[in-house]
């Protein structure tokens, strides 16, 4: 078959996919599709909110300020103030590890919660907070808090904010709330951006430290499956220095001195930019997307950090140690790939992992033929030159666009503006072409994907394994088809950098090349499914 009757058999799939909804819900659902064509200018749209009926992977705000972005940082106390289900769904889910600091503390193995019951619904919660906060100053003597809103909490009018402050006034401590209720936003994308904003607000910038001469933050980094130390063991060995992790791993007194760093690196780019254009405006640190999943990829990224320094010391070092892991680690992967060679995969993430694994499957010899994000937005498909011609909605209105000004004291640029301005024009910095231009001929970029939607396009392309979350995972695998969260690493890992492609690869070749896949039958190809489908004699009339 030749290369245009596919990418018309991959377009004609996507238009059989929206006949199945009915006509508003097909032109809107349409937009999110595209069957790529690699060397053209393509559009999708993204960031708007899920059609109400459809079953969608996204999370809420809550879940990608508190979840996400909070979480992870070990050595603050971080109170859910709201049902105790929420707290646990950002508490014991995602697997983000983290070690205690010399003689510090870590707090990820407890989930606080105000655990909301209706007579606090009904009367109100900030009484049950300020409880909440004391008892765990009492107990733990944190460095620091931060108070999470949950929907209830917001529907009520609780003002965690409020609380925050009075209660940091009183324990002399920073406490820091979060307006953060899961109906903010279309997805867990405005939790980010609102724990950006409250980060960049009350912690970076509050202790000074000389930072050495390649030092650097690496941003948007949770330290899943400890992902964040295989890149630090890395990195180290490089002679990079690390001041801080958002936030994997993440220390509120590393986060609090990184505004002394040279460079920031962005691997999520979605759930973190934020912060790196802050950090640029106001302390002068330029920023650099970089990914760190697949052999070729890091290597990449290692270099491009090279290039910016500027160091032939650093850079002849950094091509030492390349040659060194990438060595090592293919000498444990070209066994893996003689099988995993031509095999095919789906990526259905929340951010950034759709677009960086792609790299990784490609370095093992696989083909990603469909991708796509919960909670991207057109900048992180299309790339950052879209960003002008984004329509600014009311979603998005609502959260808070922080203006960060030069510190007069503290603005610090590593280079010359003239140098900056030129690494920029060059596209070395503050740039991200997305995910679109890296995907391949006759793929499929999809944006907040339904079951509906998947199921048909598995339907189409037979994939040897699908990645995504907990919500879909066990749905491919009634499907016969081996299902590798990308979420949380169902409980493995690290996948990043060298020694985590050969885990990655590992992993994904005991799952692809399991014969009891093909020993699986699903219940509805046991015994007939009933089809119906439900339409105005309007509807009807269109469709004829």
């Amino acid at each position: 078959m030749s290369q245009t009757a596919t990418t018309s058999k991959n377009e004609a799939l996507v238009e059989e996919i929206v006949t199945r909804y009915p006509p508003k819900v097909a032109r809107k659902r349409r937009k999110h599709m595209v069957p790529v064509k690699p060397g053209t200018e393509q559009k999708i749209a993204a960031n708007a909110r899920t059609v109400p009926g459809i079953i969608t992977q996204r999370g809420c705000a809550y879940a990608g300020c508190k979840g996400v972005v909070l979480g992870p940082i070990v050595d603050m106390v971080h109170i859910v103030h709201g049902p105790i289900g929420c707290s646990f769904y950002a508490w014991g889910t995602r697997r983000n590890q983290g070690k205690a600091r010399k003689g510090g503390q870590n707090f990820l193995e407890y989930c606080f919660s105000t655990d909301m019951q209706p007579d606090n619904i009904i009367f109100g919660g900030e009484k049950k907070l300020r409880k909440a906060i004391e008892e765990a100053y009492e107990l733990f003597k944190p460095k620091a808090m931060s108070l999470h809103a949950t929907c209830p909490a917001g529907l009520i009018g609780d003002d965690v904010i409020g609380v925050g402050r009075e209660m940091s006034e009183k324990l002399g401590i920073p406490i820091i709330g979060f307006a953060c209720e899961g109906y903010k936003g279309v997805s867990q994308s405005a939790g980010h951006h609102l724990a950006n904003n409250g980060l960049f607000e009350h912690v970076v910038g509050r202790e000074d430290k000389k930072a050495g001469k390649f030092s650097i933050n690496m941003l948007g980094e949770y330290n899943i499956g400890g992902d964040a130390w295989e890149i630090e063991r890395i990195f180290e060995k490089c002679g990079i220095d690390i001041i801080s992790t958002f936030s994997g791993n993440g220390s509120f007194d590393e986060i609090a001195q990184s505004h002394n760093a040279q460079l920031n690196i962005v691997q999520c780019h979605r759930s973190i930019n934020y912060m790196a254009e802050m950090l640029e405006d106001k302390f002068g640190i330029p920023w650099l997307k970089v990914n760190v999943i697949g052999l070729k990829s890091t290597s990449k990224s290692l270099r491009k950090i090279g290039e910016f320094f500027d160091d032939a010391k650093l850079s002849a070092r950094i091509e030492e140690v390349i040659a060194e892991e990438e060595a090592a680690a293919e000498a444990e992967i070209a066994p893996l790939r003689e099988r995993l060679q031509g095999k095919t995969a789906m990526l259905f993430t929340g951010g950034s992992r759709a677009h960086h694994y792609q790299a990784l499957f490609k370095d093992l010899g696989m083909k990603t033929v469909v991708a796509g994000e919960e909670f991207a937005h057109r900048d992180d498909y299309e790339g950052r030159k879209v960003i002008p011609t984004i329509k600014i909605d009311a979603d998005s209105r609502n959260i808070t666009e922080l203006k960060a000004e030069r510190d007069p004291e503290r603005y610090h640029p590593p280079k010359s503006e003239e140098e900056i301005a030129r690494l920029k024009k060059e596209g070395k910095l503050s740039e991200y072409e997305g995910m679109l231009p890296d995907m391949v001929e006759n793929s499929i970029l999809v944006d907040d994907i339904t079951h509906l939607e998947q199921e048909m396009m598995i339907a189409s392309y037979n994939p040897d394994i699908v990645c995504s979350g907990v919500k879909d995972k066990y749905i491919f695998e009634k499907m016969g088809i081996p299902s590798k969260q990308l979420h949380n690493y169902d409980y493995s890992g690290p996948f990043a950098g060298y020694h985590g492609a050969v885990n990655f690869a590992r992993d994904i070749d005991m799952r692809v090349n399991n014969p009891v896949w093909k020993m699986i039958q699903a219940p509805w190809q046991k015994r007939p499914m009933i089809k119906a489908e439900m339409m105005t004699e309007t509807e009807k009339e269109i469709r004829a």
